[in-house]
């Protein structure tokens, strides 16, 4: 058997307050800033509403919950049993319809390829040791002609001043230590690993936090956070 594409220090960390993954005030602080961004990108490329929808390292259900809402049949997986747990409890809360497993996106893509018409992998690629197969994995798992949406760091001198000592270490968007500067993705490499999977980029738009609104916007500058969005190509 291959060995699973994560890394056990990264689920561990966050186990560690994937109990407060709902706090706005909490450790995804950040994620639950940038989630309207996120969102509303998405659903500008690939209207949501209706459309079978897999989002990839799915945590606590943020985003997923939120594409759910705007009408999609979304499935999230992860490989956070202790994050899945707080996703599963949210929802039925909320009375959000999402189906949550725990599941790499390789494995998960060995019984359900080209299933979905979007799948989603937003601020994964940093944290898992071969990104390129994580890219390979999620291009595996669209339909073709579907779209795949990734959102990560761009590896800059920009990106480790902002993300890593402005976020983590002044601001305390996220906890200090959750982003290594090695595992930053730059735009070029993610177009390359979508090409090789058979992938076409469609756009790429940069993220940028505003500290005195104290919230995310979409941007031209691609020099710290970014998103992208690619299509499978269609079947011949």
């Amino acid at each position: 058997m291959s060995t699973p594409n994560l890394d056990p220090a990264e689920i561990a960390r966050f186990d560690g307050f994937a109990a407060r993954w709902w706090d706005p005030d909490g450790e995804m602080r950040a994620l639950h800033a940038m989630n309207p961004v996120r969102l509303a990108y998405i659903d500008r490329h690939c209207a949501l509403a209706g459309r079978r929808v897999l989002d990839v390292g799915c945590g606590g259900g943020i985003l997923a919950e939120a594409m759910a809402g705007l009408g999609a049949e979304v499935t999230g997986i992860d490989a956070s049993a202790e994050a899945l747990a707080v996703a599963r409890s949210h929802a039925v809360a909320t009375g959000v319809q999402v189906r949550y497993e725990e599941a790499t996106a390789e494995a998960w893509a060995e019984t359900h390829a080209g299933s979905y018409a979007a799948v989603t992998c937003m601020e994964l690629l940093e944290h898992v040791p071969d990104p390129a197969g994580l890219v390979a994995a999620c291009a595996r798992l669209a339909a073709p002609g579907g779209w795949v949406f990734f959102s990560t760091i761009n590896r800059t001198w920009m990106a480790r001043a902002l993300a890593i000592g402005a976020a983590e270490h002044l601001l305390g968007l996220v906890p200090r230590g959750t982003h290594r500067h090695d595992r930053f993705v730059r735009p070029s490499e993610l177009a390359a690993w979508g090409r090789a999977a058979g992938l076409d980029a469609v756009d790429v738009t940069g993220v940028v936090f505003d500290p005195l609104a104290w919230r995310f916007r979409e941007a031209a500058c691609v020099e710290v956070n970014y998103m992208a969005a690619f299509r499978r190509e269609a079947a011949a």
